[in-house]
């Protein structure tokens, strides 16, 4: 089993920045992808970005040039550092890591931007 530990959401204006942490602990050998995903109320959970071992990143065109994920494999840990926020990014905010043949979800923390 894989622990995930996410932190940094809150309340934030439109226009300014969060970043999100999240600890992955316990069985850690084999992952591989680390990313973020978000729920919106009344909407689908969706990918925000992710980040492969190699650094390899992949993003959401609708925070394309706003948000930027990264990882430190020492750490175990990605981030997610998001800027020039806007109200429709609020969501809960979800970390998830896969491995060849599983995932693990953390379980989410709120970002809500006030206009």
């Amino acid at each position: 089993q894989v622990q995930l530990v996410e932190s940094g959401g809150g309340l934030v204006q439109a226009g300014g920045s969060l970043r999100l942490s999240c600890v992955a602990s316990g069985n850690i050998f084999g992952i591989n992808v680390m990313g973020w995903y978000r729920q919106a109320p009344g909407k689908q959970r969706e990918l925000v970005a992710s980040i492969t071992i190699s650094g390899t990143t992949n993003y959401a065109d609708s925070v394309k040039g706003r948000f930027t994920i990264s990882r430190d494999n020492a750490k175990n840990t990605v981030y997610l550092q998001m800027n020039t926020l806007k109200p429709e990014d609020t969501a809960v905010y979800y970390c998830k890591v896969a491995k060849t043949l599983t995932h693990y979800w953390g379980q989410g923390t709120q970002v809500t931007v006030s206009s």
